[in-house]
């Protein structure tokens, strides 16, 4: 669709008329033009804890004005909005404005009138023609789009729908499903506004429930059913991961690999190599001898290079997550943070019912009280957390995760029962509490490179508040890398063999980002993914302003040149996310070179080294005769060019192969090709 784009200043003016067509404040609004106004309220529970409210008033025939928030640790969107649809319920007018979660500023504003189309929102301002019907999604708002959308769907019978701005949404499945109480809803599986389905409750023209994963928005008559609702989407969604399962995983029974390029265990390359692999084992490494086998599957190498499987050592999984990880070549992750149900999931993927990547390390989370205690797993007293260390033990995880709102008091006696069971411990550092404190307490490792540069701030930041991020972005590029304090840490970490976690792609995100402009953490993969996705990389960071905009990018290089640093002097980095799977382990391999690190130290930092640290050296994280065949093959040399490491077009795991296109595809992703 060709988009005439408008001088900014004519539609600005435009769009300012437009908004002085309804008062800001709705709620007046609705008191004024409707004395029989409708409400229909909305839980929005986060965590198992009820988080905010999402409510919807009637304004006018197909006008409904909506206010949405939730809170989560300091952070949250708080939204307006006000929607007017039309008879087959695509949208003909909508203002959004408010806050996003990061807290930064937004709107959104379109309508369609007289043949054209006006919209102003984080990409920019402009007007196109508009004829056939099409579908507006919003950049950042409440749930009411996924409602108007749902009724178009049940209006035109699930046909496709054609969204402005380009591409389509698809109804996957219309399900009906009766309750134990008897109510009957309809469940809508979406595909295409994200990279995962989307699930949609609906009572006929009424949305009933959206559940994405911790968070939870359900009508207020429909609360006493959520666990139910959530166990019967959890149940589709099973059905629906194991049915690509199926569809896409191909059984090793043996497989040739010829005449590749081999990444060694010295992280060096061999060319010309020829792999073969038997089931689930690599049986031979020899030099290339071309010739034709029978009863065995040849796969051209050249000019691609195989890896081990790569390791993301921070993450938080879920069934639906699985299958990016080993599109992205991620064959092996450790969890840092999740639900006790956590090692069922683990053999779902272990035993590819989903496709997903071995777990190989289960970290157990506590944190302590309050409100802004993260809410996997709070508790209110030292008995409690001592209670939940002796519990994750009993389920056979291998780590506990302190976070900021554990008292400092409890910090000792909680390491002391976690060691005593064999189990390392690692995490955030607690609320007014330093870093070295931590370590000196005897934390293994440290998640998250700013909680490195909080041990030189001070002690009285409570890190409980998003102020964990913003006082390292405002103070962080002060850090002298030479003064004594920060030599004499260093030393500590090498002396007590402390694992630093930096996730720095996180950080390059949240303080380096442009609203209106992609996000350099996925400005190379932002165009393949679907188009409501690529609109969450272009709302930008934390907000900033004028004077603390260029301290951000001041602090966030100052962050890697402590990562090139740490590598240099011989501390244990542990290449990990905690984000989008697959894509962000990229970047954050990329962000070590570009901090300095050779590409040979990074591939090695991923694969062999991580295999190290978590202990299962012995049979992955190296290709090398006898040991599991969790490898990727890469169109192109990483060790050249470490962004290479993008273009994955096989994954080997547990006996199985998978053509990564093909995983993309069925995620509404592009390949790199």
């Amino acid at each position: 669709m060709t988009k005439i784009v408008t001088q900014l200043g004519a539609v600005l003016l435009l769009f300012t008329a437009l908004l002085g067509c309804s008062k800001t404040n709705t709620q007046t609004d609705i008191g004024e033009e409707n004395n029989n106004t409708k409400i229909v309220t909305y839980q929005v529970v986060f965590r198992e804890s009820i988080a905010g409210s999402y409510i919807k008033t009637a304004v006018a025939d197909n006008t409904y004005s909506y206010t949405y928030h939730y809170t989560d640790r300091g952070r949250g969107p708080k939204i307006q909005e006000v929607i007017t649809y039309d008879n087959d319920y695509y949208i003909t007018r909508q203002r959004v404005n408010g806050v996003n979660y990061l807290k930064l500023p937004f709107e959104d504003y379109f309508e369609i009138k007289d043949g054209k189309a006006t919209y102003f929102n984080t990409l920019g301002t402009g007007t196109t023609d508009y004829t056939d019907p099409q579908f507006y999604f919003r950049f950042d708002g409440s749930p009411a789009v996924y409602e108007v959308l749902g009724n178009l769907f049940l209006k035109n019978n699930g046909k496709p729908v054609q969204v402005f701005d380009g591409g389509e949404f698809s109804l996957i499945e219309k399900k009906p499903v009766t309750l134990e109480n008897g109510e009957r809803l309809t469940l809508l599986v979406i595909k295409g506004i994200d990279m995962t389905p989307l699930y949609l409750w609906m009572q006929g023209d009424s949305m009933i429930a959206r559940i994405a994963g911790n968070r939870h928005i359900i009508r207020e008559d429909f609360v006493a059913s959520r666990l139910e609702i959530k166990a019967l989407q959890d149940s589709e969604e099973e059905h629906y991961l194991s049915s690509l399962a199926k569809n896409l995983s191909n059984k090793i029974d043996e497989i040739k690999i010829e005449n590749v390029s081999v990444f060694l265990p010295s992280g060096k390359l061999a060319s010309h190599q020829d792999v073969f692999i038997v089931g689930d084992k690599i049986s031979q490494i020899t030099d290339t001898q071309r010739s034709s086998l029978d009863d065995i599957t040849i796969i051209d190498g050249t000019g691609k290079t195989l890896l081990p499987g790569l390791f993301d050592m921070h993450t938080h999984n879920s069934k639906a997550r699985g299958l990016l990880h080993i599109a992205g070549g991620v064959t092996s992750v450790r969890d840092l943070a999740n639900n006790k149900q956590l090692k069922s999931l683990g053999r779902q993927f272990d035993e590819n019912q989903i496709i997903g990547p071995r777990i190989v390390i289960y970290a157990g989370i506590i944190d302590g009280p309050g409100p802004l205690a993260n809410k996997r797993n709070s508790v209110s007293t030292l008995e409690q957390a001592l209670a939940e260390i002796d519990d994750y033990h009993a389920l056979g995880y291998d780590q506990i995760k302190l976070y900021s709102a554990i008292k400092t008091d409890w910090v000792e006696p909680l390491i002391n029962r976690a060691k005593g069971y064999g189990m390392r411990v690692s995490g955030h550092i607690p609320a007014f509490m330093s870093t070295q404190k931590a370590i000196e307490l005897g934390y293994n490792e440290v998640q998250h490179i700013n909680m490195v540069f909080l041990n030189f701030l001070s002690t009285s930041i409570d890190t409980r508040t998003p102020l964990r991020h913003t006082m390292p972005a405002r103070h962080g590029y002060k850090l002298d890398l030479n003064d004594k304090k920060y030599i004499d840490f260093v030393d500590l970490l090498i002396e007590k063999d402390v694992l630093i976690d930096p996730t720095v792609a996180l950080f390059e995100n949240i303080l380096t980002s442009k609203k209106g402009l992609p996000s350099p953490t996925y400005e190379k993969i932002v165009h393949r993914l679907p188009i409501v996705s690529q609109r969450a990389y272009f709302t930008g960071g934390f907000p900033t302003t004028a004077e603390t905009a260029p301290l951000y990018e001041k602090s966030f290089q100052k962050m890697l040149d402590v990562v090139y640093d740490l590598h240099k002097k011989g501390v244990a980095l542990g290449a990990g996310t905690d984000g989008l799977p697959g894509f962000l382990l990229h970047r954050e391999l990329e962000l070590y070179g570009v901090a300095g690190i050779s590409n040979e130290d990074v591939l090695k930092m991923a694969t062999i080294r991580a295999a190290e640290i978590t202990k299962q050296a012995d049979k992955l994280g190296s290709i090398e005769v006898g040991k599991n065949a969790d490898v990727i093959l890469i169109d192109g040399d990483p060790l050249e060019n470490l962004s290479d490491i993008r273009n994955v077009e096989l994954t080997f795991k547990g006996g199985y192969y998978y053509d990564v296109k093909a995983l993309y595809a069925a995620l509404g992703i592009k390949h790199f090709k």
